[in-house]
């Protein structure tokens, strides 16, 4: 009986890619594995027909001589020189490892090196430095190399041995029922190795607690929740990785003048009632010195003034932002009887002038005795 075509097999285009092939593949070892299908005789040969047909067509040189010649380009009995044999070796672990190993990062290369951990640092700043931009240094508690056993976790003058649970691989394969399933060796963890003679200094670790001091370049413009990342100053990662990143976090402390939203500043400014109504000039704080704002006459209270340009720089478009003044009337305190005397004379002086002087007062006035009549009625 004639060989059916390996492309059909599959159930593939004779252009079909790599990647469509082994897809196909996949699919349907799923289905007609032996494991999957026991004493089933149909489900076996069908399983045999489609790795002959993988393990032909996913092999440049083996397509292309198929492509050429055939079956007789493959098949060792006719003079060819592939010499492929169906099934031979393919337990079930085989095909999910093949299928699953990129997923669960596992495979048939040995044990994976985890990279070491991310490390977080909290360092609050003051709001000027935040702005200016500041180096500081700091001290962060972390784990280095050994230096007794150089990271081996050995006692100086011996070696950790293979592990015999996993030959050194770190990872062990458990059959469960037609699943194949990869995990970290129970012996040696993950390290591929045992250590019967701990070294003394880091009792096996191959790590010791150390505190490094460390310099941090803060950009100018930072504020609350940025992050910093010092690559490779984290956490140490097992025998063979890479390090873990420190990432410092940044919080800025409350200022007792200012307030930051975004790049604006914001802050509030006390005013007589003398300076609102006559106008003047007030000197008001800035993160760069004092600076000058003129008051118009007649101001009222809580009116905002922006100085523009006098916010803050921002870390990443290097805008600047603006200083929003807002001004509030200080009643007076503490009068005393002549004090007191002036401001009832005053405010008989400004009565006469009748909504003239009160325009905002009048107003309301209107709109209270209207609502009132509007009850009564």
């Amino acid at each position: 009986m004639s060989k059916k075509d390996f492309y059909e097999v599959l159930g593939v285009q004779h252009n079909a890619s790599e990647a469509e092939i082994k897809k196909a593949y996949r699919r349907l070892a799923m289905k007609h594995h032996p494991d999957r299908n026991p004493g089933d005789d149909k489900s076996e040969a069908s399983f045999k027909e489609a790795k002959e047909a993988y393990d032909i067509l996913s092999d440049a040189q083996k397509r292309a001589a198929y492509d050429q010649f055939g079956h007789a380009g493959v098949d060792s009995s006719m003079g060819g020189g592939a010499g492929v044999h169906p099934g031979a070796g393919a337990g079930f672990g085989d095909v999910f490892g093949d299928i699953f190993g990129d997923i669960f990062g596992g495979g048939r290369g040995g044990s994976q090196r985890v990279r070491g951990a991310d490390l977080r640092y909290n360092l609050d700043l003051d709001l000027e430095e935040a702005v200016a931009g500041i180096e500081v240094r700091i001290r962060v508690p972390n784990q280095v190399t050994c230096d007794d056993c150089g990271g081996s976790g050995a006692k100086k003058g011996s070696k950790p041995s293979a592990c015999s649970t996993c030959g050194g691989q770190g990872q062990v394969r458990m059959q469960q029922g037609f699943f194949s399933i990869q995990q970290t060796c129970p012996s040696c963890h993950g390290r591929g190795n045992i250590i019967s003679s701990p070294c003394p200094g880091c009792r096996g670790s191959g790590r010791v607690k150390h505190t490094k001091t460390l310099s941090v370049k803060v950009p100018a413009g930072v504020d609350t929740g940025d992050q910093i990342r010092l690559a490779g100053e984290g956490e140490l990662g097992e025998p063979g990785s890479s390090p873990g990143d420190l990432y410092v976090q940044v919080h800025i402390r409350p200022h007792p003048i200012f307030k930051r939203k975004e790049d604006d500043l914001y802050c509030e400014m006390p005013v007589s009632f003398v300076t609102l109504s006559l106008g003047g000039e007030l000197e008001v704080p800035t993160l760069g010195g004092r600076a000058k704002l003129k008051i118009p006459a007649e101001t009222q209270t809580e009116k905002m003034f922006r100085l523009r340009a006098k916010g803050v720089r921002n870390v990443r478009s290097g805008h600047v932002g603006d200083l929003y003044c807002r001004l509030s009337a200080e009643t007076p305190v503490n009068l005393n009887k002549r004090q007191k005397e002036l401001l009832q004379e005053f405010e008989g002086l400004v009565a006469e002038g009748g909504s003239r002087h009160s325009p905002r007062a009048r107003s309301w006035s209107d709109k209270f005795k209207k609502f009132v009549d509007g009850l009564a009625g």
